[in-house]
């Protein structure tokens, strides 16, 4: 399965910040096929690292501007990528990324919705991201 998964791998940012209340908040996007809340993520980009990659998916889907805690990937999860003629499966590494502005514009604004959640209500159970933050 290792191989299936190779030619198949995304980088996404899992997109935080301090809210006013001092607790960590985590960004949700709507996806623009099913409307699911999902993290902002994409394929490799020729020339750009995976965190790099992240960043860029990050900026296009929601506007974000900041910076990776780390250069290395804080997990990975699997999901079935559906396509019109064919799914398969993708293999995604997850970097943390430090929100520092939302743009009021952005390359996919206006085909997806984004928000804030605490860390509870974003299904995370508090497991202390402000603590990665090395700023």
């Amino acid at each position: 399965m290792p191989g299936r998964t190779r030619d198949r791998l995304q980088f996404a940012a899992l997109p935080f910040r301090i809210g006013a209340n001092g607790k960590p908040q985590v960004m949700w996007i709507t996806s623009r096929e099913t409307r699911w809340w999902v993290i902002p993520k994409g394929w490799p980009m020729r020339g750009k690292r995976p965190w790099e990659a992240a960043a860029r998916e990050g900026y296009q889907e929601a506007g974000l501007i900041g910076r990776f805690v780390g250069r290395r990937s804080i997990g990975i999860y699997h999901y079935e990528k559906r396509l019109p003629t064919e799914q398969f499966l993708c293999e995604v590494h997850v970097f943390l990324f430090r929100v520092k502005q939302q743009l009021e514009e952005f390359p996919e604004k206006g085909q997806r919705d984004t928000d804030w959640f605490d860390l509870n209500t974003a299904g995370l159970g508090g497991r202390g991201l402000a603590g990665r933050d090395n700023a």
